[in-house]
């Protein structure tokens, strides 16, 4: 049985979220310290109490949300069957994800801060990500265990390039267009997939 959290872990765990929905919707040079404190009902210095510095607490925010991503598509491929990267692609890039950026995918709105952060967090990242590439792979069929790696990889790029695409044009029925032509690329590259239940 799970013990209850202590009220220093629920203010440490209500920061966390605040930082990852900041740093998703605002990016990490958007929303600083003082913006993350009052987001989660806490003064600055209980911030710097529990993570030190905004880069330390952009590096949790980051690890938490690849994290979510991690434990939650196997549930999905699971609950899909063979039509899970169908309803994955139609999930990720429908209007309600693509509207909700606070809360949204971190695979998408934090990788483009990748590109200026430190090689320490680009690691992370990378172990992250290949871990997300080798569960998309777990779920194709056909082909070697690396081409469907690749495959994978593929996926991967078009789900969060073009999620970042269609959020940043402004005309909804461009954006929607794009999602669409994005579904069916994303199905093409997968080809075949698995039933992950009948393992």
């Amino acid at each position: 049985m799970e013990q209850p959290l202590t009220k220093k872990e629920q203010t440490r765990n209500r920061i966390l979220d605040a930082a990852g929905q900041g740093f998703r919707s605002q990016g990490y040079a958007g929303i600083g310290v003082d913006g993350i404190a009052k987001a989660a009902g806490v003064t600055s210095g209980a911030f710097y109490a529990h993570f030190g510095s905004k880069d330390a607490a952009f590096q949790e925010a980051l690890i938490a949300g690849l994290d979510e991503v991690i434990a939650e598509v196997p549930i999905f491929q699971r609950k899909s069957g063979l039509s899970w990267v169908v309803d994955f692609a139609d999930y990720y890039l429908g209007r309600p994800h693509r509207d909700d950026l606070a809360c949204g995918c971190a695979m998408t709105t934090l990788t483009p801060e990748m590109a200026r952060a430190s090689k320490e967090l680009r690691k992370i990242y990378e172990l992250k990500m290949s871990e997300i590439a080798d569960i998309f792979a777990e779920g194709l069929a056909d082909g070697s265990k690396t081409n469907r790696l690749g495959r994978a990889w593929a996926m991967l790029a078009v789900l969060t390039g073009g999620l970042n695409i269609t959020r940043a044009v402004d005309t909804s029925d461009i954006a929607n267009y794009i999602a669409d032509s994005l579904k069916k690329t994303v199905a093409q590259i997968a080809g075949k997939t698995r039933d992950l239940n009948e393992q």
